[in-house]
C-alpha cells in the first residue's frame, strides 16, 4: 500500500501516515526511518493477538478505512479468511493484512473492523 509519512511520533520509530483509505500510525520496522513527506510502498502487520468478537467485530460498512481512535488504530475491511490455526486475512482495498486471532467463529466475506494498539509498518520489498 502506498503511504505518505506525515510525521514522526514520540515513541521510538513511531510514524503517522496517510493512505488512500485514511490515516493511521504505527511503528516503522524497516531500516532507516523515512522523513515526513516521503511516499513509500508499505506493508502492515498486526503483531498483537486479535480476539474475535472483541477486537475484530462485524460492521455496517462498504468502504475500507484506516483511522485513529484515541490509542487505537482501526482498520475496516473485508474478512477474507480465517484458517484453522487462527491465521486471519483482512482485505484493505487491494491489500491483504495477515493477523493471528482466537475466539468464536465468524462469517467470512463480510465487512469487519479490527481495533489494535499495535500496527507495524514495513517497506514493501
Amino acid at each position: 500500500m502506498k503511504i505518505t509519512l506525515l510525521k514522526h511520533g514520540i515513541r521510538k520509530n513511531e510514524v503517522w501516515f496517510a493512505a488512500d483509505c485514511g490515516e493511521g500510525r504505527g511503528i516503522w520496522g524497516g531500516g532507516s526511518l523515512p522523513d515526513p513527506g516521503a511516499v513509500v510502498e508499505a506493508e502492515f502487520e498486526l503483531p498483537a493477538l486479535i480476539m474475535r468478537w472483541v477486537d475484530l467485530v462485524p460492521v455496517n460498512s462498504s468502504d475500507c478505512g484506516i483511522r485513529i481512535d484515541g490509542e487505537q488504530v482501526i482498520l475496516t475491511g473485508i474478512l477474507e479468511n480465517i484458517e484453522a490455526d487462527g491465521t486471519g486475512y483482512l482485505r484493505l482495498g487491494p491489500e491483504l493484512i495477515m493477523f493471528e486471532c482466537l475466539g468464536e467463529p465468524m462469517a467470512l466475506g463480510g465487512w469487519v473492523e479490527i481495533r489494535t494498539r499495535e500496527l507495524a509498518v514495513y517497506p514493501a520489498i
